[in-house]
């Protein structure tokens, strides 16, 4: 309730042996022990009032419905209702991945000669001087971005004049 610590408690109760006195310490620890007892019995007996409420105006029969009704859409959509499942085992599997395994070994023997099959490709002559894509169909010669089709902005720099 309070959430004090053992620390807490020590520096209240010395603080207590300070301000209150050694001689009228016990009466003050037993007072406050009734209060606390009082204020429990308080907040139990508002507890039960308010349960008995909800029992008269049958919050508690709707709150069990609701939960019976929500209970089938819980159902109906957990992991295993909907085949997930084999995705999580599968997962797991993926956890325990060995990289010496058989399929790693295979999988990296593959990759280098996919890269030696690169290498290959950019050593042949000719393959980097391969021809542009020629213009789609309908690509007009107004469609062509070079350098003398840029817009004209007006004169050069050295042509104007200030």
């Amino acid at each position: 309730m309070l959430d004090l610590g053992w620390t807490e408690l020590l520096v209240i109760g010395i603080v207590a042996l300070i301000v209150v006195g050694p001689k009228d310490l016990p009466v003050l620890f037993r007072n406050v022990g009734r209060f606390m007892g009082k204020a429990r019995g308080m907040a139990r007996e508002f507890s039960r009032a308010m349960n008995e409420a909800a029992e008269e105006s049958g919050v508690n029969e709707a709150t069990r419905g609701f939960k019976d009704a929500t209970k089938g859409f819980k159902d109906a959509t957990s992991a295993k209702s909907m085949g997930l499942d084999s995705v999580e085992d599968s997962l797991r599997e993926t956890a325990r991945w060995d990289p010496d395994s058989e399929t790693a070994k295979l999988a990296r023997q593959r990759a280098a000669e996919a890269q030696a099959r690169r290498d290959a490709l950019r050593e042949t002559p000719g393959a980097s001087d391969a021809p542009a894509p020629a213009p789609a169909a309908g690509a007009g010669a107004s469609d062509a971005t070079g350098p003398d089709d840029a817009p004209d902005d007006g004169p050069a720099p050295e042509e104007r004049k200030e």
